[in-house]
């Protein structure tokens, strides 16, 4: 079965090689693009593929020499080729099979991040100042950008509330899992008895989405204008460049005052409207789907508390996978790779086991 698949994606690689390469496909430049598109996401499968029949070539080939070589000194490194081969294929195998894993359609999209202070006051704005820094450092690791949306300090240079847009090749498919309750534990700097403290900052993910995946009725909204405040609601703008967008149906508010122009605010205030509409839709589709299909890493749920970060130890630790990380220092520095890649291996095995 698997092979017959990966058979059927080879002749369709090798088909849309032609067509992208035909002068008369590129006239149509859309068709082209949305051909090398596809062209581009087999790309990964076919390579390991052609590994995959490379290596059972060198199996069989040994296999027959086996068969008919006597002198000792040959078959011993015949056998060894064969052992070396045997074990190419099964790791091939298991890429393969985890390539073949259904996509999330999201994973290709670009991020809004959405980081509140949780219970905790003071300590938690300031936890949620730390996360905010802690992504944009794992941001510019992987050479991607990001623009801040909409913040809310203050007036120690903690954040009540953050939300900023992350842009890059893959954003989704790493930042999916970072959804949930984050809590910290530490002596906060306000404590003078050296105390340790636990509050937490709430992080939501949500990818971008455009005006064909969520439509909005401009009759929906109702838009409000006024001055943007900075630490402790002083005002810090003569004009009513702030603005507030309600959607009327789904009760869903968005505020955004960080840009001078009243227009560059209203424009990001329904980006970010529309990423939550779009949550919002999956979040009910989620439901309609069986509860067995909920992943052991979690459903993205922001309520779920998934992980702790303990200063005095130096650890961070994620309750999902079970996975405690020495280095907090490091972590906090956007050092998140070890973190990441052990929740979508995690999340990998899991589906597998499913389709198993």
């Amino acid at each position: 079965m698997l092979l017959e698949k990966l058979e059927f994606l080879e002749n369709k690689y090798e088909e849309l090689s032609m067509k992208i390469s035909d002068p008369f496909v590129m006239e149509d430049q859309n068709e082209w693009r949305k051909l090398c598109k596809e062209h581009s996401d087999l790309e990964d499968i076919i390579s390991k593929y052609r590994e995959y029949k490379a290596a059972t070539d060198g199996l069989n080939q040994a296999k027959e020499m086996l068969e008919t070589e006597n002198d000792k000194e040959m078959r011993d490194l015949l056998n060894e080729e064969y052992k070396s081969c045997e074990e190419k294929i099964d790791k091939l195998e298991s890429d393969l099979n985890v390539l073949l894993l259904p996509k999330d359609p999201n994973d290709e999209r670009n991020v809004f991040i959405e980081i509140r202070g949780g219970t905790g006051g003071d300590e938690a704005a300031l936890f949620a100042s730390d996360l905010f820094r802690m992504y944009i450092r794992y941001a510019e690791r992987q050479n991607w950008k990001y623009e801040v949306m909409n913040s809310n300090e203050t007036d120690i240079g903690g954040f009540k509330e953050v939300v900023f847009m992350i842009k890059g090749n893959k954003v989704y498919s790493k930042l999916k899992y970072e959804s949930g309750v984050h809590r910290v534990q530490r002596v906060p700097e306000t404590e003078s008895s050296g105390r340790v403290h636990t509050s937490a900052s709430t992080v939501a993910v949500l990818p971008e989405v455009d005006e064909v995946d969520i439509q909005i009725d401009p009759g929906d909204l109702r838009i409000d204008v006024y001055r943007s405040s900075g630490h402790g609601g002083q005002s810090v703008n003569t004009t009513d460049s702030a603005v507030r967008v309600t959607h009327i149906p789904s009760g869903i508010v968005v505020a955004c005052q960080d840009e001078k122009s009243q227009l560059k605010n209203k424009d990001k205030a329904i980006k970010i409207l529309r990423a939550r509409l779009y949550e919002r839709a999956e979040e009910e589709r989620s439901k309609s789907i069986a509860q067995d299909r909920k992943s052991q890493v979690g459903s993205g749920d922001r309520s779920e508390r998934i992980r702790t970060y303990n200063f005095p130890q130096s650890r961070v630790t994620d309750h999902r996978i079970g996975l405690t990380l020495y280095k907090l220092d490091s972590f906090m520095d956007g050092d998140l790779d070890e973190m990441i890649n052990s929740l979508i291996a995690t999340d990998q095995a899991e589906k597998l086991k499913k389709l198993g």
